[in-house]
């Protein structure tokens, strides 16, 4: 097979626009140099025009609002059961299907590697023979080698339908929703909602909550619900963890800035609307009790994800054992 082959410029605004606003020139200026750098970055993105702004208005929250006026009057529960129920819906109707989609897609790639090894040894001895021929140095062997691996795995995947990047619909879907709903339910809390009902359901909210956050628009005193999305969120990086075994540098990488995102969620969701933080929470729950159903013998046969080699018959048994390995035994 080888051997045949050889800026632009920032402008002020007015002085007069600058007194119609109430500010005066220099001021404004002065009083965003005094602030600490993430202040001043807050303030501006908050300010009219600012990207937030623009984000709070966008067409992708305003539908995000519909859905949940929509979910609310069509259930007729408080506002917190309403949070949850959509949640439920959400999660049930759009990301679980996706996350079965990716576990499918990376089921058919994990059960091409021993293909993919088998071609890689095969095309590294042909790549040497060639090498040893025609007098190629060692970096015209390596390179010869590695743009004809790259072919072939591309066209096990197309063969397979099984491109690895098809496994990431899931987070370009999930994200954007996450933040949508979140700006969405901010957005009611705060009374910017872009509907007519804006001012009446700010009011819904601030009597919508339950047990010890009966004000949905007030921050979480007690850092009960800040924490519990803290804690679910570390957990599930922990079960990721432990279902992988010999993770590369690259993915340890990746797991120890999760957690430590996790940790900064705590005090970033103790200074946001409780709505924000329930949602935060229930959105946790359910990614965490979808990680565990996929784990399921039964379910992936439902959905019909292929068997593959490191799958197991009692993948929850094993998990508490790792789980009591790692964390709990004093060995």
């Amino acid at each position: 097979m080888l051997c045949r082959q050889g800026a632009g410029c920032l402008r002020s605004l007015p002085t007069l626009r600058l007194r119609a606003r109430g500010l005066q020139p220099g001021r404004s200026s002065l009083r965003l140099q005094a602030l600490p750098v993430w202040a001043a970055a807050s303030v501006s993105a908050a300010a009219p025009g600012g990207w937030y702004e623009a984000l709070a208005a966008s067409a992708p929250v305003r539908a995000a609002e519909e859905v949940l006026l929509g979910a609310q009057a069509a259930t007729g529960l408080p506002w917190w059961g309403s949070i949850m129920l959509t949640t439920v819906a959400l999660r049930g109707a759009v990301t679980l299907p996706l996350a079965a989609y990716q576990h499918y897609i990376l089921a058919k790639v994990e059960n091409l590697q021993p293909e993919i090894k088998s071609i890689a040894k095969r095309l590294n001895q042909e790549v040497a023979v060639c090498a040893h021929q025609f007098g190629w140095s060692k970096r015209v062997a390596r390179l010869t080698y590695l743009k004809n691996m790259r072919r072939l795995v591309s066209e096990l995947y197309v063969r397979d339908n099984c491109h690895p990047f098809k496994a990431t619909v899931l987070v370009w879907v999930q994200l954007p929703m996450w933040v949508f709903i979140s700006v969405a339910l901010r957005n009611f809390s705060t009374g910017a909602a872009h509907s007519e009902a804006a001012v009446s359901v700010q009011e819904q909210l601030a009597a919508g909550g339950v047990l010890w956050f009966p004000d949905l628009t007030a921050v979480d005193s007690t850092w009960i619900l800040p924490v519990s999305v803290g804690v679910v969120n570390l957990l599930i990086v922990e079960i990721f963890a432990l279902q992988k075994l010999g993770m590369s540098r690259f993915q340890m990488y990746v797991t120890h800035f999760v957690r430590a995102v996790s940790v900064l969620m705590i005090p970033i969701a103790a200074t946001v609307p409780s709505s924000l933080v329930l949602y935060w929470l229930c959105s946790s729950l359910l990614g965490l009790s979808q990680n565990l159903l996929l784990r399921s013998p039964g379910f992936r046969h439902l959905c019909r994800i292929p068997t593959t080699k490191s799958d197991s018959e009692t993948p929850y048994k094993d998990l508490s054992a790792a789980f009591y390995a790692k964390f709990l035994s004093r060995k």
